[in-house]
């Protein structure tokens, strides 16, 4: 009878045991101690190597700030969304948003070098070209030519290893230039030697491939940074065929501004010309091209140069070291990446010290100044505009007619918290 009460007393044991595991098992706080919750998706983009151009790599911009995107400390539009999704891959440009702790965060340009069409053309065509196929390896196909098996023996990045490249930049190039693109380039982790030693294979192709493309990443922070008083956005970095920089406005979204706005862009964009042809390096910078998105305005209204592409220069210093333009007539692949490859390159002997101004005033000033102030300053800004824009007598008058103009303009202009840039510096100086 013992035995038997021992026995029952030890199946009630087992089943209250099993009860309380159950219980235990059953608990949501003692469950979550338990064993691990499964992991809480986070909303992220859903970055292909596609829209980046990463899959194009190394025939690509660079991979700097590639981090950034799949971090989403770069985020596209002007909003912060817990929804991200992608904007469509043909835009040329997008509005973004950057931050380095997650907190604040401050609008940045993204863009494209070219179209995703022409890019896609360009890619086409090297495939086609080169290894007579209509997809290939990029980078293997590019790595066979002629001009990259020489920048791969180089040393020293020489006027004659950039021949024929469509870039405006290069047109005219000289050995001083040319030293100051390597030395800069900022897609590599060790820069500042004039020699390429530094630079691998990949980071030649690249450097070949975005000179053939676009220079506008290599005129912004690399070799003419803001903080030298250039110019230009601040570069931030590239990654694939996306490159980010700080962010502007372009300067058509103020051609329906106040009057004293319109003065002020006016002056700068004076001031902008005057320094680009002459500067305490002895560089002459001149247009190519012009329109409404070459220049743009911050947010605290200064203005820079916002597409630096149609961007030639000039050497002063080294005028008779650089190719005379039959050197210039050898074409190859990267000649025509994004241009035609029977366009005829324009003669640095022809570039003139008016020659931006001629096509500012054609194309800008009269959007911004055009009916914007009383008789007789009107009238004046007319037919100074109208005398620019036939070209001038000579280039001799250049300076003395923007010196003019810019009289006429700097009493029409404001000091107030408006112009952020000059504000309130304006209030105790004679220069505004």
């Amino acid at each position: 009878m013992g035995r038997w009460i021992c026995c029952l007393c030890s199946r009630v044991a087992d089943s209250l045991m099993l009860l309380l595991v159950l219980a235990l098992s059953c608990n949501p706080s003692t469950a979550a101690t338990a064993s691990p919750s499964a992991p809480h998706s986070k909303p992220s983009y859903s970055f292909g190597r596609t829209f980046l151009g990463l899959d194009k790599c190394n025939a690509c911009i660079g991979t700097s700030i590639c981090k950034k995107f799949f971090k989403e400390e770069i985020r596209f539009d002007t909003w912060l969304s817990s929804h991200l999704k992608l904007p469509p891959s043909y835009l040329l440009s997008y509005s973004g948003n950057y931050t380095d702790d997650a907190k604040s965060w401050r609008l940045v340009d993204i863009t494209r070098l070219t179209s995703k069409y022409r890019h896609d053309r360009a890619d086409k065509r090297i495939c086609t070209s080169l290894l007579k196929t209509k997809t290939c390896s990029l980078e293997r196909a590019l790595r066979r030519t002629q001009r990259f098996q020489k920048w791969l023996r180089a040393k020293r990045l020489t006027p004659d290893l950039v021949q024929g490249l469509s870039s405006p930049m290069l047109r005219c190039p000289s050995q001083r230039l040319l030293d100051r693109i390597v030395r800069r380039y900022a897609e590599v982790p060790d820069a500042g030697s004039i020699y390429m030693d530094h630079l691998t294979d990949r980071d030649k192709l690249r450097l070949l491939y975005t000179l053939s493309v676009n220079s506008h990443p290599i005129l912004l922070q690399q070799i003419f940074p803001d903080v030298e008083g250039w110019p230009f956005p601040r570069y931030l970095g590239s990654c694939g065929r996306l490159v980010v920089s700080a962010s502007t406005r372009p300067l058509r979204d103020f051609y329906g501004a106040a009057p004293d706005v319109a003065a002020d862009l006016a002056l700068q964009l004076l001031a902008v010309l005057r320094s680009m042809g002459t500067n305490d390096l002895n560089y002459f910078f001149y247009f190519t091209h012009v329109d409404a998105g070459t220049f743009g305005v911050f947010s605290n209204g200064h203005l820079f140069i916002r597409d630096a592409s149609m961007l030639g220069i000039i050497d002063k210093e080294e005028v008779g070291s650089q190719l005379i333009d039959g050197q210039q007539e050898y074409k190859d692949i990267f000649s025509c990446l994004t241009v035609d490859c029977q366009s005829a390159f324009v003669s640095c002997n022809s570039i003139r010290e008016k020659h931006s101004l001629v096509m500012v005033c054609q194309e800008l000033l009269p959007k911004l100044l055009k009916g914007k102030f009383l008789q007789p300053v009107q009238e004046k800004i007319d037919s100074f505009l109208q005398h620019c824009a036939d070209g001038l007598a000579d280039d001799q008058g250049v300076n003395e007619a923007v010196a003019e103009l810019a009289e006429i303009l700097k009493p029409l202009r404001s000091c107030d918290s408006r112009f952020a840039y000059r504000y309130p510096d304006c209030k105790y100086s004679d220069k505004y």
